[in-house]
């Protein structure tokens, strides 16, 4: 594991990140601790494993473990960050659809929630989220398709029954 290998995925690590936390300052924070653990248990890295998983494992595990006061998620971006950096500011109808879709997973239960987060938004199969999460492979496909299906009633109640759901998994979910 080289410092270039780490850097490589600290844009995804900043984005679920930016998830849970709901504040970019603490999203930051949490990077930066995920980093400083990561850093100081290298040895702990097996080489030949997915650094993807492991660093989402340790961010993870430091969201939980409550290390800071991450309950500052108030506030909800409207700028779109790709992974290469660049900022795009939301069209009127991508903000608001965005808000309808930020809403819809924040009513979700926490254990639904980062299950989607990672499957959907971060693009870890199951297999990956299962490692991070230190659940069961079958624990988290259950969690996923019961995120997903609430997700839908939830996107499709606050559209007024006329929304379409793209963000779930990549495929285009109509729910009206």
């Amino acid at each position: 594991m080289t410092s270039q290998d780490v850097v490589a995925h600290i844009q995804r690590l900043r984005r679920y990140a930016r998830f849970l936390c709901r504040n970019t300052a603490d999203a930051d924070d949490l990077v930066q601790d995920t980093l400083v653990k990561a850093i100081a248990r290298a040895e702990l890295f097996k080489p030949g494993t997915d650094l993807r998983v492991w660093l989402f494992a340790i961010l993870h595990n430091t969201f939980v473990s409550g290390t800071r006061s991450y309950e500052r998620r108030q506030r909800v971006s409207s700028v779109f960050v790709h992974d290469d950096g660049v900022r795009i500011e939301a069209s009127q109808e991508a903000h608001v659809e965005l808000r309808r879709v930020l809403k819809a997973v924040d009513r979700l239960p926490d254990d639904q929630r980062r299950v989607i987060l990672l499957v959907s938004v971060d693009g870890l199969t199951t297999d990956e989220a299962a490692v991070v999460l230190d659940l069961p492979v079958g624990t988290v496909r259950s969690r996923l398709a019961r995120g997903r299906e609430a997700l839908r009633r939830l996107a499709h109640r606050e559209a007024g029954g006329t929304s379409a759901l793209r963000l779930v998994g990549g495929h285009d979910v109509q729910t009206g």
